[in-house]
């Protein structure tokens, strides 16, 4: 089939170069995200999906909207079959949405009808999920509700964070969205309605989300920070300023200490919760580059009883 590929971050590249090395399909264009300002310069940076399209020689669109009428023309002429898209970062409105004669088939990282929406791997994390999974569906107007082609398992292992998790989805994703196409060449495939049972929301995780609560649980703790790391990155306060947590770990036979309190010895920093301490492995201060917990402590001079969270950032 031809294809025109919809994707922007690092996160899609596999599925681009699987769907480039499958020898089945043809992609004509790749559709991406306009250059977006990055580093300390701020200077003009292409997205990592153009890139990789720029170094394979295939042709790169950026539409400002994918509305826009110069991007639907050229969208018509190139005729594509399907549009297989991942992380793309966009709507898409019915009028693109019927260029293609199958379509427009998203890579979307859950077993939907789990976990609708921007993020859900860091949902599935922070909701202390076994499972979760990868799965293809055609994309109509609603929020990620088409009908879907198949999906992959995935465990989620106790030291997961999202990263992690979401780097072996891509890779086995990846797989799901060329095998998808070829079935859908095939006509073996047919799309399957989704269940109206087990619907979960997945929206964007913002700043203030990750901000971790000392008296939850320290399995709830534990979740926060792995599902927001390394994006947009678990934090707290500490003497106004804040600290983000980089790396932590539950631990369940230390107990006796206040939610939120520190006890730091030499190679060590916990901090009490709403049930057992998470132990700080790796901690960022405002300013400063990522460092181990102990270290951290040792140059700060934690005094007895002070504590994690509480009060504004300064």
């Amino acid at each position: 089939m031809k294809l025109v590929f919809a994707g922007t971050p690092e996160v899609a590249v596999p599925a681009l170069d699987a769907l480039i090395a499958s020898g089945r399909h043809e992609v004509a264009a790749v559709v991406t995200r306009p250059d977006a300002p990055a580093g300390r310069g701020r200077r003009l940076v292409a997205s990592p999906v153009a890139e990789r399209a720029e170094e394979a020689g295939i042709e790169v669109l950026k539409p400002a909207k994918p509305r826009d009428e110069a991007f639907l023309a050229r969208l018509r002429d190139i005729a594509p079959d399907c549009c297989p898209v991942v992380a793309y970062g966009a709507l898409l409105p019915r009028v693109a949405l019927d260029v293609p004669v199958h379509g427009w088939v998203n890579l979307h990282f859950s077993l939907l009808p789990a976990w609708r929406g921007a993020a859900p791997v860091q949902h599935a994390i922070m909701a202390g999920d076994e499972i979760t999974g990868a799965s293809t569906f055609l994309i109509e107007e609603g929020l990620d509700s088409g009908p879907v082609y198949g999906t992959v398992t995935e465990a989620v292992r106790p030291t997961d964070t999202s990263g992690d998790l979401l780097t072996r989805l891509a890779l086995a994703g990846a797989g799901l969205l060329a095998a998808t196409m070829d079935g859908i060449e095939d006509g073996t495939l047919k799309a399957v309605p989704q269940p109206p049972e087990g619907i979960t929301v997945a929206p964007k995780v913002r700043v203030e989300d990750a901000r971790v609560d000392w008296t939850a649980p320290g399995l709830r703790v534990d979740r926060v920070v792995r599902g927001c790391t390394p994006a947009p990155g678990a934090w707290t306060v500490f003497r106004g300023e804040r600290l983000k947590l980089v790396q932590a770990a539950p631990v369940a036979d230390r107990a006796g200490l206040a939610p939120g309190e520190l006890d730091a010895g030499k190679n060590h920093v916990y901090v009490g919760t709403g049930s057992y301490a998470v132990e700080l492995l790796w901690v960022q201060a405002q300013g400063k580059k990522p460092m181990r917990a102990a270290d951290w402590a040792r140059g700060v001079r934690i005094a007895p009883g002070e504590r994690l969270g509480g009060g504004d950032v300064g």
